[in-house]
């Protein structure tokens, strides 16, 4: 169960881990010891649960097969299954970025994703 999987993230944060060749995690990724992600279908309820009103974010595509058996999904909300990686995201695993930006009211704009 791979494919791709996405992160959101602060725009200066994604900045400084492109700089260092690799991403360590988010604040809460490296107080709970793995970089959590969302597949295609949770990355709304994602934004909206963790990310709601902030600005200035990207939507950063990773190719999942390239992270091998650091990649594990295992249940959150509600029994999903989320991947979480640990250990630090290669930027040799990034497919693309892309802003995340905020409607009038107050929700993000999901681009289209792929799976």
């Amino acid at each position: 169960m791979s494919g791709i999987i996405y992160k959101i993230v602060p725009t200066s944060l994604w900045r400084n881990a492109q700089a260092a060749g690799s991403f360590d995690g988010a604040p809460v990724d490296l107080a709970d010891g793995f970089i959590h992600f969302s597949t295609a279908d949770q990355v709304a309820e994602t934004a909206r649960r963790h990310f709601a009103g902030q600005d200035d974010l990207l939507l950063v595509a990773i190719d999942g097969e390239r992270l091998g058996e650091a990649l594990i999904y295992e249940p959150s909300r509600g029994g999903a299954l989320f991947p979480h990686l640990y250990g630090p995201l290669p930027m040799t695993a990034v497919l693309s970025e892309q802003p995340l930006p905020l409607a009038p009211d107050g929700t993000h704009i999901i681009p289209e994703l792929r799976a």
